[in-house]
């Protein structure tokens, strides 16, 4: 089985080629700065940068909504292949072929790594009780136990 899942930031906004022929497709190629599980003796962290390239409507949505500093999940195939250079040199490739691409975090939190980010809630959240604190998740309030189906 060849089956990857991937989490990381694009390291710069994708490249979007489109393929030549009657029935033209976008192609999108970009880069994934994948942080690894360990840190450095010296307590930096590292990452890997995995080349990933979609085709069709996937590319199309990487055009529209990938950027570089985004986190995004992939999954796909790893694929090998090789060509030669212009100076006659056989070059080895490896990429990830992408099957399903997502946003891993929310448009809020983005724009905050971009600079972007509005620290106030708005009304309509302030005056809630149960709001989206932006995480993804639903703040609940104290004394509410007795109400949830699942204590």
């Amino acid at each position: 089985m060849n089956k990857v899942i991937l989490m990381g930031r694009l390291t710069r906004d994708p490249e979007i080629r489109y393929s030549q022929g009657d029935s033209s497709m976008a192609i999108a190629r970009y880069t994934l700065a994948v942080d690894r599980r360990f840190r450095r003796n010296d307590g930096d962290q590292t990452a890997d940068f995995i080349g990933c390239v979609a085709f069709g409507r996937s590319a199309e949505f990487a055009e529209k909504y990938f950027r570089q500093g985004l986190k995004v999940v992939v999954t796909g195939r790893i694929q090998t292949g090789s060509y030669t250079n212009k100076d006659g040199q056989r070059v080895y490739t490896t990429d990830v072929v992408v099957e399903d691409q997502e946003f891993a975090e929310s448009k809020a939190v983005s724009n905050a790594n971009a600079g972007n980010y509005q620290a106030s809630p708005s009304p309509a959240q302030a005056s809630s009780p149960i709001s989206d604190a932006g995480d993804g998740f639903m703040n609940i309030p104290d004394g509410i136990d007795e109400e949830l189906p699942f204590n």
